[in-house]
This record gives structure tokens, C-alpha cells and sequence, in this order.
């Protein structure tokens, strides 16, 4: 006899006259299905002799994968600049390299999704040169133009006017270099052209001084990441103030990377451990004796940092402290 039962929320006609054959008729198996009838838990051993009855109601409910996807996302460990998200905390260079295809394949090793880009005249001598964008494509990776090698504020400023018009791009990379010996950035000449930027729609992520007082000055300028150095660029001596990088951290409310000195894996695990949302890096990679396998040490170094910082060191002691105990010692 055909009935009226709510399934799942839904009004439903069926002729079974048990749970058990309702189950099947929705081609399922009782034995791998839960069933509430009525507001109550229908042991899966009665359903056989469970009989329908006009008007029940019903909810059949079984094992799917899953979780909540958006939950997921969002625990992610992501970090997001000038409104763009990354997953990657590593960001590389493309100077240095044997070849644009020596670059491709060392930026595919470290896992990076943004790479920093010089801007320099087109070759018209040799016009069909093999560029950068054939071996790393633009839409996939994002670019950073940089001012590498700008003296001034008024250079810097009109390189990454030049950027733009050239890629559209916003978010940029502002350095402003004092001296060629050191490389150490001109703090004045960078707040000035920092604010410039700012107030022409740029995003500038900006390289600094490790000093907490200039960063804070950059921040209230427009910078929308601050970049303190760790030692000079192209050093490879590691990060040598590991104070103020951690007092700009605590400061900071705009991401803060460090951005040049670092050498090698350790250093990049350093950067991190201090708190930092990312490291920019170059010559480390493009100058190791094997620049893929340093990339790839690279991503697994701050990915390392990165876990040791959220999880908390332990505190430090003057004096030993046993990690076994010494009652019940034999």
C-alpha cells in the first residue's frame, strides 16, 4: 500500500513496508546507513521489521568524505599584501642566473609565487632576445618591479612609473640605495619617494634599515609591506640584528619580510622563526653550486620557520634541566 512519509526533509510516496526496503529502494544498503524514525534512533538491526507507517518521518543519513571546505581555507596559513593572497613565504629574484631557464626551473623548485623584476631598456639591437616572460609567464607568477640600482628618489619613482605602464602592475618593490660599496638604502630619499608612490595608487613593498623607528615612518607613509634588510645585499652573512627584526615584527601592521643578507637555509629559518610573513632572497640561490637544490632547500627552511614560530619555542635557561626523570632512579 503506497504512503506518505517525510524523507529527509522532503514529502515522499513509497510503497515499502519496512525501513529496510525503503533503504533499498533509494539503492542503498541498510547495513551502511543510520536511521531516525520519528525523532527516534532506529537500531540497524530492527530495520529488517521496522514497518512504515503513514505519515513518518524519517532521516537516513550515512559516511561521506569531507569537512568544511571553508573552514579549511580559511585555517590556511596564508598571507595576503595590497589585497592579494599567497600561500608561499618565499619571494626570489631573477638576477644572477646562468640563464632565464636555470631561473624558471630554481623558481619552480622554492615554490615561490611572486618574483622580483628589474626594469631595464628593451635591447633594440637585438630585438627578438630571448625576455624573462617568455620562461616565467606574468599571469601565472606575480611580478614584482623592482628599482634595483636607483640612487634617488625621482629614479625610483620614475622606473615604477615606467613599470606600470609597461604591466599594469601596482604592487611594486621601492629601493632607494645610498652608496654603491654597501648598498645600505638612503632612509630619506625612500620615505620621500615611498609617500609619492602611495599617493600615485602604488602598492610599495619597501626596502629598509633594520630600524623599528624608519619602519613605523614607511608604514605611516603608505608602504604596504616593510623589507629590513639582514645583512648587506649579496652578503650571504645571514641576519645579523635579530632584535630590531624582531622589534619591527612586533610593530608592524603591514607584513614584514626580510630582504637581503641571507646565505643560506638556517638563515631563512631564522627570519622566520622571528615572526616574520616572509624572505626575499637572490644570490643565494642564483650563486649556490647547485641553485635548484638551493631553492629547494630554501622553501623547505621557511616552511620550517614558519612552523617553529607558530608552535613556540621553548625558553631558554641558564642551566641544564633533565628531560628524563630522577625520581624512581635506579
Amino acid at each position: 500500500m503506497s504512503k506518505t512519509i517525510t524523507l529527509n526533509g522532503e514529502t515522499r510516496r513509497t510503497q515499502a513496508a519496512t525501513v529496510a526496503e525503503l533503504v533499498r529502494e533509494l539503492d542503498l544498503a541498510p547495513e551502511k546507513v543510520a536511521v531516525e524514525r520519528n525523532g527516534e534512533i532506529a537500531p540497524r538491526s530492527t530495520l529488517e521489521t521496522a514497518a512504515l507507517a503513514e505519515g513518518d518521518v524519517l532521516e537516513i543519513v550515512h559516511f561521506v568524505g569531507g569537512g568544511d571546505h571553508a573552514a579549511s581555507a580559511a585555517a590556511a596559513d596564508t598571507w595576503s599584501v595590497a589585497g592579494k593572497t599567497f600561500t608561499s613565504r618565499l619571494i626570489v629574484g631573477t638576477g644572477k642566473y646562468k640563464d632565464f631557464e636555470q631561473n624558471a626551473a630554481a623558481l619552480e623548485a622554492s615554490g615561490a609565487e611572486i618574483v622580483t623584476v628589474a626594469v631595464r631598456r628593451v635591447n633594440v639591437t637585438d630585438p627578438k632576445a630571448p625576455r624573462l616572460t617568455d620562461f616565467i609567464d606574468p599571469k601565472k607568477v606575480t611580478y614584482l618591479p623592482n628599482t634595483a640600482g636607483c640612487f634617488t628618489g625621482e629614479e625610483a619613482v620614475r622606473t615604477l612609473r615606467l613599470a606600470r605602464e609597461a604591466g599594469g602592475w601596482d604592487l611594486v618593490k621601492l629601493e632607494v640605495l645610498g652608496e654603491a660599496r654597501t648598498l645600505y638604502p638612503d632612509m630619506r630619499e625612500t620615505l620621500t619617494a615611498c609617500e609619492t608612490l602611495a599617493n600615485e595608487g602604488f602598492h610599495p613593498m619597501v626596502y629598509c634599515v633594520d630600524d623599528p623607528i624608519a619602519a613605523k615612518q614607511l608604514e605611516d607613509a603608505g608602504a604596504v609591506a616593510i623589507m629590513p634588510l639582514g645583512a648587506p645585499i649579496g652578503s650571504g652573512l645571514g641576519i645579523q640584528n635579530q632584535v630590531t627584526i624582531r622589534l619591527i615584527v612586533e610593530g608592524a601592521k603591514v607584513p614584514v619580510l626580510v630582504d637581503a643578507g641571507v646565505g643560506t637555509a638556517s638563515d631563512a629559518a631564522v627570519g622566520m622563526e622571528l615572526g616574520c610573513d616572509g624572505i626575499l632572497m637572490n644570490t643565494a640561490i642564483a650563486e649556490a653550486k647547485d641553485p635548484i637544490r638551493m631553492a629547494r632547500a630554501m622553501k623547505l627552511a621557511v616552511e620550517a620557520g614558519r612552523e617553529a614560530y607558530l608552535a613556540g619555542r621553548m625558553g631558554r635557561r641558564r642551566y641544564a634541566d633533565p628531560s628524563s626523570p630522577l625520581a624512581g632512579l635506579i
